[in-house]
C-alpha cells in the first residue's frame, strides 16, 4: 500500500484525491487545504454566489460525508509549512505527515494591489468574496483594476446590483493578453450598454484615503472617487512550498507529461504546474483543465503512465452573455466572426484554425472544439460563408 498525501484542497485537489480512490488506490489518502472550508467551486463566487443566487451550501464540490465515505482523510485549515523530501513529510504546524507519494495541487494566487487601506479586496477565495459582499449595494462607486475577464466579470455583477462602476486597464484595450481586438469590442459595447465606464490605457498611480480607500488616482492625474475596489490584475501559481523544497519551477511547478516534478516521488497538477505543450511548456487556468489535468496524474500515479494532452476549453459569464473559448489564439494572424444566433470569433494561424470565441453561441462552440480536438481546419474562407456552422464539420 501506498500512503498519498495532496496539499491543496482546491478543484485539482479535490479531482485527484477522488480520482485515486475510484481508479482503485488502497493506501491512506490525506487531502490539506489550507481553507477552513471543504472544497468547493471558485467560479461562481464572483457571480452567483456574489449575487445571492448561490448558497455557500451550493459551492461545495462534493456532498457532506463523501470523503469520509471514500476513505480520505480531509483536513480543512491545514496549511502546510515545509515538505522535507528527504523524510518525506510535509509539515503542518507542529506535525509530520508522512507520505510515500505527494500531489501538489496549491493552485493560485491572486495578484493585490500594494496598499494598506482598507476596502481593497481581490477575487479569489470564499473569504475575499464574503469580506465585500456588504459593499454590493445600489449606488456605491466601485473602481476595478484590470480589464481581463475577473475583472469584467465583477464589473458585471456590480453593474447588474445597482453600483456605479469604473474598470479600469493600464493596455491600450480590456482583454489584451487573452481575446482578439474583435471580442474585446464587443464586450466593450455590451458593458457600455449597461453603463459600465471602461477606461483603457488608464494605469493606475495609487489609491487614496484615511484608512479607508476613497478615491483612485491615474497616471494621468484623474481621481476617480470610490467607496471600495477590485484587484482583477491575474493570479499567480502558488509555488512558494515547492521552491523552497527545491523543486524545479517554470512557470510554475514544472512537471513531465505524466504529472512528475524534479522528484519522482512528488507530483503536481492544475493551474500551480507547467507541463510539456508542442515544443515549449504551458500552464493553463480553468477548471476544466484543473479537472483533466488532476485526473490525469492520478491515474499516472498509480502506474497509467499516459502522457497528459491538454484540451483547453474555457467560459466567462457577463450580464446576459456566456462567453465559451475552445482552444489556444496564442500566435494568430487573422479573426473571422461569424453571426448566426449568437456571434462567434475564429482564430487562424496561416490558415490554421488555433481557437473559437462563441458568444450566447454554444453550436459555434461545439463545432469549433470538434475540429481543433480532431485538428481538422477549415479555410478562413469556409467559415465566413459558410450558411450554417455545422456545415464546417
Amino acid at each position: 500500500m501506498t500512503d498519498i498525501v495532496v496539499v491543496g484542497a482546491g478543484q485539482a485537489g479535490a479531482a485527484l484525491a477522488a480520482k485515486l480512490r475510484a481508479l482503485g488506490a488502497t493506501g491512506r489518502i490525506t487531502l490539506l487545504g489550507d481553507e477552513p472550508v471543504a472544497p468547493y467551486q471558485r467560479p461562481p463566487l464572483s457571480k452567483a454566489y456574489l449575487t445571492g443566487e448561490m448558497g455557500v451550501d451550493r459551492l461545495t464540490l462534493r456532498a457532506d460525508g463523501f470523503w469520509a465515505a471514500h476513505g480520505i482523510d480531509l483536513r480543512t485549515g491545514a496549511r502546510v509549512t515545509a515538505i522535507d523530501r528527504a523524510a518525506r513529510v510535509v509539515r503542518v504546524g507542529a506535525e509530520a505527515v508522512p507520505y510515500d507519494a505527494l500531489a501538489l495541487t496549491t493552485g493560485s494566487v491572486a495578484r493585490r494591489l500594494p496598499t494598506d487601506l482598507g476596502g481593497v479586496f481581490a477575487v479569489r477565495t470564499l473569504a475575499d468574496v464574503d469580506a465585500m459582499k456588504d459593499r454590493f449595494v445600489p449606488r456605491a462607486r466601485v473602481v476595478i483594476v484590470g480589464g481581463g475577464y475577473v475583472g469584467l466579470e465583477a464589473a458585471a455583477v456590480a453593474a447588474k446590483l445597482g453600483l456605479e462602476v469604473t474598470v479600469l486597464e493600464a493596455a491600450p484595450r480590456i482583454l489584451a493578453r487573452v481575446a482578439s481586438a474583435e471580442t474585446a469590442a464587443f464586450f466593450r459595447d455590451l458593458h457600455r450598454v449597461h453603463g459600465v465606464t471602461l477606461l483603457e490605457g488608464a494605469a493606475l498611480s495609487g489609491l487614496e484615503g484615511e484608512g479607508e480607500v476613497e478615491a483612485a488616482v491615474l497616471a494621468d492625474g484623474t481621481r476617480i472617487p470610490c467607496e471600495f475596489v477590485i484587484a482583477g490584475i491575474g493570479i499567480a501559481p502558488a509555488t512558494a512550498l515547492a521552491e523552497a523544497a527545491g523543486l524545479a519551477l517554470d512557470n510554475g511547478i514544472a512537471v513531465d507529461a505524466f504529472g512528475r516534478t524534479s522528484d519522482p516521488a512528488i507530483w503536481a497538477a492544475g493551474d500551480c504546474a507547467s507541463f510539456p505543450h508542442g515544443a515549449g511548456r504551458l500552464r493553463l487556468e480553468s477548471v476544466p483543465h484543473a479537472i483533466d489535468h488532476a485526473e490525469a496524474v492520478a491515474a499516472n500515479m498509480l502506474g497509467a503512465e499516459r502522457p497528459y494532452a491538454a484540451r483547453p476549453w474555457f467560459w466567462s459569464d457577463q450580464f446576459d452573455v456566456k462567453l465559451q473559448i475552445a482552444g489556444l489564439n496564442t500566435g494568430h494572424d487573422r479573426v473571422v466572426t461569424r453571426a448566426e444566433g449568437g456571434t462567434s470569433f475564429w482564430y487562424f494561424a496561416g490558415g490554421r484554425l488555433l481557437a473559437v470565441d462563441a458568444a450566447n453561441d454554444p453550436r459555434a462552440y461545439m463545432v469549433g472544439k470538434r475540429l481543433i480536438e480532431a485538428g481538422r481546419s477549415p479555410t478562413p474562407e469556409a467559415v465566413a460563408t459558410a450558411a450554417h456552422v455545422k456545415d464546417l464539420l
